[in-house]
């Protein structure tokens, strides 16, 4: 029986430049016990049509256009603002993306917790307390007593999440929507929310509603699978089918974008461009008498003209580790050498020199580019700066790396938030080839995009490694994205190097737990490897 049937859902905003139909004519159900998963790239009108139910699309400029969405013997869409109060968080529950903004930072997770019951169930403090700590238990929050008294800055990605998906199920509701509830959280912490969300529905018998970008996500939990494409229903069926033959160009794209297969392997010995050694990078927080040790006695080389992958949960220290390489980050100890020349107490001018040889490209592009900056301007800026052009020929030289990094030469007077998040990377992956470097870090540069253009971007990277003879720094914690790119792995824990090797020798014969639980733990193992 179905819990939630849409019919026909159509959902429109109006903007200075016209009406945009961002959902055409959508139909889905969500049957009682049981995950629907809603798969689609960023625009496709997954989120948008799950929002519209429970009128959380603000108007204007959003506006449903028709369709019906029955509840039980409701219609969600022709109920007032009151009764759809009623609904939400009590019968309907949310997951949102991203908890952080989502949780209030004045008020402890506690508070949190028990407001909805005091709304919607009318308990005392006291009971509220008691089921908030039962449900913080239950969704494996370690010292529940402790964290109800706690604030979400006081925790992790992974644990905030869990947070959220407590809150959700506090009220016990019949049906919960999670939109994309593990796109930024590390491998093993996705795999953990993922089987929490699947163990949770088993146990409590209620629908869900699974929004993703990321087929091999749901590869796993989903019992339907409904495929959206630019406001439209492409296609849906069950996982096997979808999985195994997909009938729309489309799916078939979505499933050809998730990362598989190995680089094919240099068999030649080539010479060590970078050599770290016993590499520390401690920091030391205000009122502790212990440092954080995020880089701790590490040492490896890094060959001519190699992609080296760097894997590791978030706090294992990877992105220290590639930001002390490039001098952004203080070092305790240790020795950085570059090309024959140790980078660890280089200053000023000195260390300006190899600036131009040693780029970066950061995890979020939108707050790595300045926002005041054109295109052109963010391009131009390095050229100058070292030296690479003059103003007489700068426009050329623009209009070149526009060219390498697939942008259109006419978005060069553009501003960062008029691209997407792929383009955004374009541009930011422009600006650290601007300088012709001969080693880049790339942190983290795929994390948070689709399936597709996370593929794109992969792909651009290769080519541009190869055209250029760059030596890369690959640093990410999909495993499944570091076999498709890299040429050797390393593999970090608590700021320690664990195991490294051949791409192949790591993944199909891993020697340490810490690498077998990180393998484990990639999402539709059975698609990617």
């Amino acid at each position: 029986m179905s819990l939630l049937r849409v019919e026909n859902l159509e959902v429109s905003f109006v903007t200075r430049n016209g009406t945009h139909q961002a959902v055409k004519q959508v139909n889905f159900a969500v049957e009682e016990k049981q995950i629907t998963a809603i798969i689609g790239e960023s625009g496709s009108g997954k989120s948008v049509s799950c929002y519209a139910l429970l009128g959380l699309i603000p108007s204007p400029p959003g506006r449903i256009d028709g369709g019906a969405a029955h509840f039980g013997e409701r219609d969600l869409l022709k109920l007032t603002e009151d009764e759809l109060r009623e609904i939400r968080g009590s019968e309907i529950a949310m997951i949102f993306q991203d908890p952080m903004t989502c949780l209030n930072p004045y008020l402890t997770i506690g508070e949190q917790l028990i407001e909805p019951l005091r709304i919607h169930k009318g308990m005392s403090r006291a009971e509220a307390k008691i089921r908030a700590v039962e449900l913080l238990d239950e969704v494996g929050i370690r010292s529940p007593e402790q964290t109800f008294s706690s604030f979400p800055h006081e925790f992790s990605g992974g644990m905030r999440q869990r947070v959220m998906i407590a809150m959700a199920l506090i009220n016990e509701p019949r049906l919960l929507i999670a939109d994309e509830p593990t796109t930024a959280l590390d491998v093993t912490i996705q795999a953990q929310i993922l089987r929490l969300i699947a163990d949770l529905q088993k146990h409590r018998d209620i629908g869900v509603l699974f929004i993703s970008h990321d087929l091999a996500v749901v590869a796993d939990i989903a019992d339907h699978i409904v495929v959206m494409e630019k406001g439209e229903v492409v296609e849906a069926g069950q996982p096997n089918i979808i999985f195994n033959n997909p009938q729309h160009p489309y799916t078939r794209k979505l499933l050809a974008a998730i990362p598989s297969g190995e680089r094919e392997q240099q068999s030649a010995a080539r010479e060590a461009l970078i050599k770290v050694r016993d590499l520390r990078t401690w920091f030391y927080p205000v009122g502790q008498d212990a440092p954080v040790k995020a880089v701790d006695d590490v040492s490896f080389d890094i060959e001519r003209g190699e992609v080296l992958g760097l894997v590791g949960e978030s706090g294992s220290g990877k992105s220290t580790l590639g930001r002390s390489i490039m001098r952004l980050a203080p070092i305790t100890g240790g020795s950085i050498t570059f090309d024959g020349t140790d980078l660890s107490g280089l200053q000023g001018s000195n260390l300006k020199q190899f600036r131009r040889r040693m780029q970066m490209i950061f995890q979020d592009p939108f707050a790595s580019l300045n926002p005041r900056m054109t295109v052109y301007d963010t391009l131009a800026e390095p050229l100058l700066l070292h030296g690479v052009c003059t103003r007489g020929n700068l426009d050329s030289h623009i209009a070149r790396l526009m060219d390498d990094v697939g942008l259109a030469r006419s978005f060069i007077r553009k501003y960062p938030h008029e691209f997407s998040g792929g383009q955004r990377q374009r541009i930011a992956i422009g600006r650290a080839l601007a300088t012709q470097p001969e080693f880049i870090v790339a942190d983290e540069p795929v994390s948070a995009l689709d399936v597709t253009i996370q593929a794109q971007i992969l792909d651009l990277l290769l080519a541009l490694g190869k055209e250029h003879q760059l030596t890369m720094l690959f640093v990410s914690h999909d495993m499944a994205v570091i076999r498709h790119i890299a040429d050797r792995v390393l593999v970090m824990y608590q700021g320690k190097l664990v195991e490294s090797g051949l791409v192949k020798q790591v993944f199909d014969a891993p020697e340490q737990p810490y690498t077998q639980s990180l393998l484990a733990s990639i999402p539709g193992a059975a698609l990617t490897l």
